[in-house]
């Protein structure tokens, strides 16, 4: 019994708490993609996938204090947001931008060329 216990209990530590299928538009000096993807809440982070033609384009694992991006080791959010945003930005800025409970997001930043919209299913 305890042993089928930590069976089902090991399966379940790192499924998603929220899981929500949207648009998703990244357009900076640095990084552009738009298309489909999933914005996932776990307990310590968020993921934000987005795909094209099936593949994955961009995947996002977004902690309290580091980003990690599938093409790189993770990193400080403020150097993150340095190299990818503006160092003007808020560490916490991408996290709470995902984590918004709105369908429609937008975030449009004219004088550092970022715009940012997620439109949620």
């Amino acid at each position: 019994m305890i042993l089928s216990i930590f069976l089902f209990a090991g399966c379940s530590f790192n499924q998603p708490k929220i899981v929500s299928s949207a648009t998703i538009l990244i357009k900076t000096p640095k990084l552009k993609f738009y298309d489909k993807g999933f914005i996932s809440k776990f307990q310590n982070f968020t993921r934000v996938e987005v795909f094209s033609a099936g593949v994955t384009v961009l995947r996002l694992d977004i902690y309290e204090n580091q980003i990690c991006k599938d093409t790189f080791k993770c990193q400080k959010s403020e150097n993150f947001n340095q190299e990818f945003l503006h160092s003007s930005y808020e560490k916490d800025f991408l996290k709470k931008l995902f984590e918004k409970d709105e369908r429609n997001i937008i975030h449009k930043d004219n004088q550092h060329s970022i715009l940012i919209k997620i439109k949620k299913d």
